[in-house]
């Protein structure tokens, strides 16, 4: 069914989705204002916010990984906080502590709970894998159950809640691979590569002259939340929720379905978390088209960002310079697809 062939009766329907796109458009356009190419990172980032899950940014540095996240949180008009990790950040130094405080008047003590940086709507975790496990472990329960729990006290956290991280590749020094909980919890690994050589120029261009954008925000965390709530009313066909699932389950080498490359390069592949990160994203890519179905090219648009930090390959592949990538590529292309 096309957006445009609602049924009368879904007036109010309908207007929800039309300001969707008019604040999808929003935010596309400042960003636009600062960042040159990337459309699939932004893109990719959007699907992240509207569904309510977090992003991993992957490149090399200068590719403007912080700068996209900053320029994010500025078009959505929400709390943003940053968060430098580096060698020695602690897991307070995230979540916050307790301090004791002294009553000047009678000189009583007590523990008063001092907010950390994860108390905000969008959090920036800069080169997330420049700490240590046990401080990046600080973000677990805050990703997952949105709250933090210090001294045996639960704290709950805004509502929306993003984390958007950026990481150089682990193969750069002073780096920490991130844990594979972790990893689950994030909607997707986004890659920025490099610009072609037309969008370098106008990096430059926009870059080196006096002009300095203005970001204005184009939303409220209210109208985020009900966007959420929208993407999940988009219907997905029973085929193709079980093509989801049968695209997961041949990520696993014991998977009766896992193609013969799968068992030779694989050793873990993805989660049912998987599976439900690739039909939200795909409702979410449907709806931005102004579609309200969801169809077979939005879950394989999909399928790889979702996919690529979720399999955990083996020395076979390391050996034969095979990566996530190239093995989910060959994956869409032999798994069968459902008939229309």
């Amino acid at each position: 069914m096309a957006f445009t062939d609602l049924p009368p009766d879904a007036a109010q329907l309908q207007q929800r989705i039309e300001r969707f796109h008019a604040v999808r458009e929003g935010i596309v356009q400042q960003v636009r204002q600062v960042i040159v190419g990337q459309d699939d990172v932004i893109e990719q980032v959007l699907i992240a916010l509207f569904v309510g899950g977090h992003c991993l940014l992957t490149g090399m540095p200068g590719t403007a990984k912080t700068l996209m996240v900053r320029t994010v949180a500025e078009a959505l008009g929400l709390e943003f906080r940053r968060i430098q990790f580096t060698p020695d950040l602690m897991p307070s130094d995230i979540t916050g502590t307790d301090i004791i405080e002294e009553d000047a008047s009678t000189g009583h003590r007590r523990w008063t709970f001092v907010q950390g940086p994860i108390f905000g709507n969008v959090i920036l975790a800069d080169e997330i894998n420049r700490t240590p496990p046990k401080t990046q472990a600080a973000l677990l329960e805050a990703m997952q159950e949105r709250s933090c729990t210090v001294r045996g006290h639960i704290y709950k956290l805004p509502s929306p809640f993003f984390v958007l991280a950026t990481q150089n590749p682990i193969e750069l020094e002073g780096t920490y691979p991130l844990p594979e909980a972790q990893l689950d919890r994030f909607l997707f690994n986004a890659v920025l590569d490099y610009l072609s050589p037309e969008d370098e120029l106008k990096v430059v261009d926009l870059t080196t002259a006096t002009r300095i954008p203005k970001i204005s925000a184009v939303t409220t965390a209210e109208e985020l939340l009900d966007f959420q709530k929208l993407v999940r009313e988009v219907p997905i066909s029973e085929t193709l929720a079980r093509y989801v699932v049968d695209l997961v389950r041949a990520t696993r080498h014991k998977s009766d379905n896992a193609p013969e490359f799968v068992k030779k390069y694989v050793s873990y592949g993805g989660s049912i978390r998987a599976a439900q990160f690739i039909v939200l994203a795909a409702k979410a890519r449907a709806l931005s088209r102004k579609r309200y179905h969801v169809s077979q090219e939005d879950i394989t648009a999909v399928t790889i960002p979702v996919l690529r930090h979720r399999i955990l390959l083996n020395f076979h592949a390391e050996s034969e310079r095979m990566d996530a990538d190239n093995i989910l590529t060959r994956l869409i292309a032999t798994v069968p697809r459902p008939k229309e």
